[in-house]
């Protein structure tokens, strides 16, 4: 199988869900803003407070394409897909899966984190911004999931469902 990658805005569970599918379809999950803390030795909010997002960018960009292609799982950050070499090289080397979640569920889920750092001081109004502008990039993705008032079992069944219709060249 190739490998499954999970996009979409901070906060809508990429990572929860790409363990959790990945448990079910007993694969290894690799998260690319761990992979990256893991490869530099700092965190993802450190590497922005000290060299700032473009050099974060370019790690991802970097660091996307040392992980496996196949049977795996790869979860990415929000901003991953906005460039379009990351686009391209995930739609020609897996499936990818845009998780999209509701922006009042998103911005709940994100007023406690100090782990994001685009988010931490963002206004309601400054993160819809940044997802409107990312919003075409998600949606360049082999499918969608909306998570919105779905349980993580709901999400993994679906992109489960999802995957085997697209293996048989039904696609929705």
């Amino acid at each position: 199988m190739k490998a499954i990658f999970l996009t979409g805005f901070m906060g809508t569970g990429k990572t929860t869900i790409g363990k959790a599918l990945a448990e079910k379809l007993k694969l290894p999950v690799y998260d690319i803003d761990e992979f990256i803390a893991e490869k530099t030795g700092k965190q993802v909010k450190t590497i922005f407070k000290e060299q700032g997002e473009g050099v974060f960018r370019d790690l991802e960009t970097k660091y996307i394409q040392l992980l496996p292609l196949k049977d795996v799982v790869i979860t990415t950050g929000g901003g991953l897909p906005v460039r379009t070499e990351n686009r391209k090289y995930m739609m020609e080397n897996g499936t990818v899966v845009f998780l999209h979640t509701d922006l009042d569920v998103i911005f709940e889920r994100l007023k406690q984190d100090e782990n994001r750092p685009l988010a931490l001081h963002a206004s309601k109004d400054e993160l819809t911004e940044l997802f409107l502008s990312r919003k075409t990039a998600y949606e360049d993705c082999s499918f969608m999931i909306n998570t919105t008032g779905k349980s993580i079992n709901d999400i993994t069944e679906e992109i489960i469902e999802r995957l085997e219709r697209q293996d048989t060249g039904y696609t929705e």
